[in-house]
Order: C-alpha cells, then structure tokens, then sequence
C-alpha cells in the first residue's frame, strides 16, 4: 500500500541511506530506534518535507516522490503537537479542510464527527492554550484524522505526556485504528507502544532500516547485536559456534552454552532476561544450559527486580519483588542460573 525503494536523503552529515520499507493497507507499523537514527527523517520525507536524493515513494501503485505534501493523501502528527495558538480547538480541526475550500457544512460535519472519535467534542470552543498535554495531542491528531489520510504518520505521540495519560491514550490510537481503518506509521522509543499496537516494527540504526518483523519476531530474535541490545535483550554475548547434528555447543569463553542452530563459527548469542531462571538451590532439572554463580547486584525497578548473577559472564534475570525475597536472593550470596535451549537465539557475528 505504501512503499519505499531505495530511499536516500542527504541531510548535513546524516544520510538516511537506501531504506526499502513495504506497509499494508491498514496496517499499524512501528518504526524504533535511538535518537539520531533518522526516524523523523525517514517520515518528514514519506510525507513530502523533503525531496529524496535518490529512490521512490509510491502510495497505492501510485508513485508520488515528486508530489507536492497537500495531494499525497498523508497526514503527520508531530510530538509537540504544532496546533495553532490562534484558532479554538473546532478551528485547528477544521483547518485543513478550510484550507482546501471544503464546504462550511462538510467543515462542520467532520470537525464534530472526528472531536467526538477523540472524545473532545466538549473542548471545541477552548483555545488550545488552555488544553492539557494529552488534550492538545488529540486536537493534533483529530486535524490529521480530518482530512481522512490514507496514511498517518505519528512522530512519537505519546513521549511528552505522563504516564496515565500515555496509557490512556495509546488505548485510544488502537480504538482510533480499529474504528477508521487508518494506515498508520508510528515512531516510538517505548516499547510498551510497540506491544500495545503494532501489527509490525522496523528498527533503525544510523539511517538504515536493519530489521523488520512482527513485536515478537524482533524482541525474541533480533537479527543483530544492536537489535539484540536496544530491545533489552542485555544478556547478549559472542563466541564460536560448532554444530553436530542440529545441536550446537557455543563456547563463550568463561562458559559454554547448548542450543539448537545451525549456524556456525563466529557467532552471538542473546537471551532475553525474563527467559533466566535464579534459584539459591541446585536446579534438579533438564535444562540445557545451568551454571552456577555469585548475586552481583539487586536493582529494583518499579514492580520489578533487576538481578545480575556472575557465572564467569553475568546473567540478568527480571524477577517481581516477592520472587526475590522467596527465594532468599541476597547480593555476594551463591546463585544458580538456568534457561532452556529455546530460550538461547543466535545470529552471526
């Protein structure tokens, strides 16, 4: 529906470089990555901001790398919202459509019908100085929802508002997308976005798309170390891989890891860290793969606990508070790590 073909931008010393990106009809993709990755980049030029230096943009069999912003039938909503101080909430709404000398009535007709979708048709009379974060972002997506864009690009969203609100709001996008059938494309540093909405996710790394693939497929196997380590995979480590028989030993230095690959020689291994099991007793199991170690640390985070156990490389496992404390883990205190052979992914060094 919407696709890319070597797309390349040249923008100072950044280079959005040869980006081959495919989106369905319909489709919620989301595209992570650190900052300087060239993700606003890579939508500011989908939505016609920029000229490409090379390669082409096509929407619906249609190709519009040259066409101007206002015809390509897509829509761009910005993290700081870029609502217009002047006008009421009903009038930035409505903007676009003025804009293209719509009818007073048809103006009217959608600006209540999209307000209402957001759940702001009580704010349409306010001037937007008055709104909070997450009003203010719902004006700025009903004025993209407006103009019933084929496609919606959403440049983080969600990232300036609280937490409550986030959530909230992030439920609001998946009910906006169910509702209107919208095509969307979502750039976002928060992973709990990309497990709450997307249908698939594309990683970026220095301008470059280097992974695509449904929320599961990237997280539980990442096709670099980079994807491995910014999806949280931390226990990530590289070695020499020998197969015999579909079953592979892959020496990691300080310990040997078993798991089932066929890929052999240089090679990294992940694992992601609610995969690792603690206890303070021998595990009396079939496991693969279990060591024996050292607590390193205990850091609480929120809900959570993160524990880092020292086998000759350190393993870190999320466990809730209670689990901690039921198994009576206490930091310099012995530890028994173990994971099954499943939970082990490899790919290439």
């Amino acid at each position: 529906m919407l696709g890319t073909a070597g797309l390349t931008k040249r923008l100072g010393d950044f280079t959005l470089d040869d980006v081959d990106l495919t989106v369905a009809d319909g489709e919620y993709f989301v595209i992570l990555g650190p900052t300087g990755a060239g993700k606003t980049i890579l939508l500011e030029t989908l939505a016609g901001i920029y000229s490409p230096d090379a390669g082409t943009i096509a929407l619906d069999n249609r190709d519009i790398t040259r066409t101007d912003p206002k015809d390509r039938g897509i829509g761009m909503v910005y993290q700081d919202y870029m609502l217009f101080p002047h006008l009421t909430v009903g009038e930035n709404i409505g903007f676009g459509l003025k804009q293209r000398k719509a009818e007073p009535a048809r103006i009217r007709e959608s600006v209540q019908e999209t307000a209402a979708l957001l759940g702001i048709g009580h704010l349409l009379h306010r001037t937007t100085g008055t709104l909070s974060g997450g009003e203010q972002q719902r004006a700025a997506i009903a004025r993209a929802l407006a103009l019933r864009p084929r496609v919606l690009l959403l440049d983080e969203p969600l990232s300036a508002l609280d937490t409550v609100t986030r959530e909230r709001l992030r439920r609001e996008l998946k009910a906006i997308h169910r509702t209107t059938g919208t095509t969307v494309i979502h750039i976002t540093h928060h992973f709990e976005d990309i497990f709450a909405l997307a249908d698939r996710v594309a990683v970026m790394q220095d301008g470059r798309i280097v992974q695509t693939g449904t929320p599961d497929e990237v997280f539980r196997r990442p096709a670099t170390e980079f994807v491995a380590a910014f999806t949280g995979m931390e226990n990530v480590y590289c070695g020499v891989s020998r197969v015999r028989n579909g079953e592979a030993t892959i020496d990691l230095g300080e310990i040997v890891v078993r798991t089932v690959t066929a890929i052999e020689g240089d090679v990294c291994v992940g694992i992601r860290p609610e995969e690792v099991i603690l206890s303070r007793q021998p595990f009396e199991s079939s496991a693969a793969n279990t060591f024996s170690g050292t607590v390193a640390e205990i850091r609480q985070n929120g809900m959570f606990s993160r524990v880092v156990v020292d086998t000759g490389l350190p393993f870190v496992a999320v466990l809730t508070r209670q689990s901690v404390a039921r198994l009576g883990l206490v930091e310099g205190e012995p530890a028994n790590v173990t994971f099954k052979a499943s939970a082990v992914h490899v790919f290439k060094r």
